[in-house]
């Protein structure tokens, strides 16, 4: 295994060696410029975020599920990312999983001891029944985590597609899983502190990784957020402009067309295709969910990667 003080991710800073005696603004400034740069590292790594991306969807269409896992922060994301598909794309809870060393209480306290345990990351899996239809994006900014490894190892052992998020060029992760993600971040704005720099980078992948996914399953329309879930106010006042937006109707009837309606993707058919509620929800179950197929419409594309 890599040796921690040899890491990039453990470098220290030259531009925040002296941090501490910097005015507010000049150490703002460099915790900006610091963040920046780490989108920069993100951008280098889109072709293998495609593959990612195209390689998840083939897992969904197959019945498969996405998991993610990690241990500290890496964990708190995965789980962060898992937790907002439901609301944003109408999914079921269980198809996009957060796993996280140490369990629930490490979202909320440190269980630092929990990363050190390999065959607890195989476990872990096991207990939520992983298959090989499944994926695994492990996720662990030094790429050396041994819970991460030990949930990688298991699922290759089953065929299932593996993917892994680092910030360190060649690690012991990037080594083991089918598609390396590596946004090579460099040193942190405090030494070691992979919360930052290697953590926004990280939030940056799991965003197009689930949000690619989910586009290309076509629970996205245009760049419309169709299948939101209402559960609120300010939900159902988005959920009528949506509808406003695709349709062309004004505010009012858009309102109206969504109370009659009950989703956004049923009144969008309703409206475009004349249909009543049963029969523009019969549409969209035959498509799959998918409102562009329902509509009749195409939307060419391609896979940005190979297949498997």
């Amino acid at each position: 295994m890599d040796r921690l003080e040899e890491l990039l991710t453990e470098a220290r800073n030259p531009a925040t060696e002296h941090i501490d005696q910097m005015s507010t603004l000049e150490m703002l400034e460099a915790l900006n410029a610091a963040e920046r740069s780490g989108a920069e590292a993100v951008l280098a790594e889109l072709k293998q975020i495609a593959a990612g991306v195209d390689g998840i969807t083939r897992c969904f269409q197959q019945g498969g599920r996405l998991f993610y896992q990690g241990a500290g922060t890496s964990g708190r994301l995965g789980v962060l990312d898992a937790s907002e598909c439901p609301p944003t794309f109408n999914v079921d809870a269980g198809k996009v999983i957060g796993v996280i060393a140490g369990g629930d209480r490490a979202l909320r306290s440190s269980v630092e001891r929990a990363e050190d345990d390999p065959g607890q990351g195989a476990q872990d899996l096991k207990e939520r029944e992983f298959s090989g239809k499944d994926a695994v994006v492990g996720i662990a900014a030094s790429g050396r985590t041994p819970y991460v490894l030990g949930g990688v190892d298991y699922a290759r052992s089953l065929g299932a597609l593996t993917i892994g998020i680092s910030c360190v060029p060649h690690s012991e992760l990037a080594r083991k899983v089918e598609i390396a993600i590596t946004p090579a971040v460099g040193p942190e704005v405090i030494t070691g502190s992979t919360r930052m720099r290697a953590g926004t980078a990280t939030k940056l992948v799991l965003n197009m990784l689930s949000t690619g996914a989910m586009i290309r399953l076509g629970l996205v329309y245009g760049n419309l957020m169709v299948n939101l879930q209402p559960s609120n106010e300010k939900l159902k006042d988005r959920a009528a402009r949506i509808v406003a937006s695709a349709t062309g109707v004004d505010a009012l009837q858009a309102a109206a067309l969504l109370a009659e309606a009950g989703s956004v993707p049923v009144a969008i058919v309703m409206q475009k295709l004349g249909l009543t509620r049963a029969e523009s929800t019969r549409r969209l179950e035959l498509a799959g969910g998918q409102l562009r197929a329902a509509l009749g419409e195409t939307a060419e594309r391609g896979s940005a990667s190979g297949s498997r």
